[in-house]
């Protein structure tokens, strides 16, 4: 009898075995948006080993751009704007403030340098990456305002970035930089 239970024994483990073994599912990867450009991999060598090094502060760009008719004007925002930025759209910022959208194909380092010339300070920076600098215009009243009375600078071709998409109408354009303006409160913009 001895033997009949280890056969069935034997039985009950070869069973066992020869049962399929379930694996968990694999999660699959979450999608990636899709990239207009392939992010760089190596980086780019000179192409002439006689550049002149680039400058952090630059100066004012002697070309304006043409503003259309209506766009507000540094006296009427309170604060200087970049030559070569253009006016793209105005948004309500709650609390009787606008907010102001500048775009222009300056490099960032170089809008950049040009408010830290003009606006006599080095403003602070919001975040390194990618690229965001600020100069306060005014004091922030949080009984009185939704936004701090500033001047912002982005830079919209961080890690490969095409720059910033401005569509109006049919008609699109991307912007290496943008300005955000918002102005002091006593300013008011006819």
């Amino acid at each position: 009898m001895a033997l009949s239970h280890l056969s069935a024994l034997m039985l009950c483990v070869s069973s066992v075995v020869a049962l399929p073994v379930q694996t968990p599912p694999v999660p699959k990867a979450f999608p990636r948006p899709l990239e207009t450009t392939p992010p760089k991999t190596e980086p780019e060598t000179p192409k002439s080993t006689s550049a002149a090094p680039a400058t952090t502060l630059a100066t004012a760009p002697t070309a304006t751009v043409q503003q259309p008719a209506g766009a507000p004007t540094a006296e009427s925002l309170g604060a200087p704007l970049y030559p070569t930025a253009e006016f793209l759209e105005s948004f309500d910022a709650g609390r009787g403030q606008r907010y102001y959208i500048f775009g222009t194909n300056a490099a960032y380092l170089e809008v950049s340098g040009y408010y830290k010339n003009v606006m006599r300070n080095g403003g602070r920076t919001i975040f390194e990456a990618p690229a965001m600098q600020q100069w306060d215009l005014a004091k922030f009243q949080d009984q009185t305002m939704s936004y701090q009375p500033s001047v912002v600078v982005k830079d919209y071709t961080w890690n490969g970035g095409t720059g910033y998409l401005f569509v109006e109408g049919t008609k699109e354009k991307r912007f290496k930089t943008v300005i955000q303006i918002v102005p002091a409160p006593a300013v008011v913009i006819k």
